[in-house]
């Protein structure tokens, strides 16, 4: 349920497991595209305007949040990554 970014994570393990979870976001470049690529093609099924509306609401969500990343070290190595890599892939959408 942590996964699901709804709330703050509750606990030091929960915590670890979303900046896990979250660890795509801060990735090279060249992953990232890829990851925005498996994942348009996971909802194909979905009219692309449809689409590209609700997916940079999600990428908003996470770039609007004071820090993205809960853990110091992970947040450390990725958060800054992580947003430019949020920043264009709203723009591409």
């Amino acid at each position: 349920m942590a996964t699901c970014h709804t709330a703050l994570p509750a606990s030091p393990d929960q915590a670890l497991l979303v900046d896990i979870d979250l660890a795509i976001l801060g990735a090279p470049a060249a992953r990232f595209a890829q990851y925005a690529r498996q994942i348009q093609a996971e909802y194909a099924w979905v009219p692309p305007e449809v689409y590209a509306v609700k997916r940079r609401a999600v990428l908003q969500g996470f770039l609007d949040r004071a820090q993205i990343y809960t853990t110091p070290a992970v947040a450390q190595r990725l958060e800054q990554h992580a947003r430019a890599n949020l920043a264009k892939a709203i723009l591409s959408l």
